[in-house]
C-alpha cells in the first residue's frame, strides 16, 4: 500500500531521522526502511505497532483509514481515580501559601476534579 510508506517516511522526515538512524534504533537496514517507504515491499506488522508505539501514532493512521494521528475512534478521556490523593498532591504544589487567591483556586480546582470523575 503506498498510503503506508508514504506515511512512515512521513513520520520519519517530521522529526528529521535518517533511514540509516531509523533502520539503527529499529534493528534493521537502511535499504529495509527504503524498501518500506518507496513502497517496495510491507512492512511486517512488528514493524508498523514499532512506528505506531515510537511516533505514538495509531494504525489507522499509518493505513491512511484517518488523517488525525490519534486514529478514527481514538477519544483521549483520562481517568481520574475518586479521591486521587496524587492530584491533591500535585495541586497542593502548584499554587505559592502566601498568595491571598491559593485557596480559592484549590477550592476550584477540587470541584473541578470532582466533576471530571463524573
Amino acid at each position: 500500500m503506498k498510503i503506508v510508506g508514504e506515511r512512515l517516511r512521513t513520520l520519519r522526515d517530521g522529526i528529521k531521522l535518517s533511514q540509516t538512524k531509523l533502520a539503527s534504533i529499529i534493528g534493521t537496514t537502511q535499504a529495509c526502511i527504503n524498501r518500506y517507504e518507496t513502497d517496495v515491499s510491507s512492512p511486517p506488522l512488528t514493524v508498523l505497532l514499532w512506528y505506531a508505539d515510537y511516533f505514538d501514532v495509531s494504525l489507522d493512521y499509518i493505513f491512511g483509514r484517518t488523517d488525525k494521528p490519534q486514529g478514527k475512534l481514538y477519544e483521549y478521556k483520562p481517568k481520574i481515580a475518586e479521591d486521587s490523593e496524587e492530584m491533591r498532591r500535585f495541586i497542593e504544589m502548584c499554587f505559592d501559601p502566601n498568595s491571598p487567591m491559593n485557596e480559592r483556586l484549590k477550592e476550584t480546582l477540587m470541584k473541578m476534579l470532582g466533576e471530571a470523575k463524573k
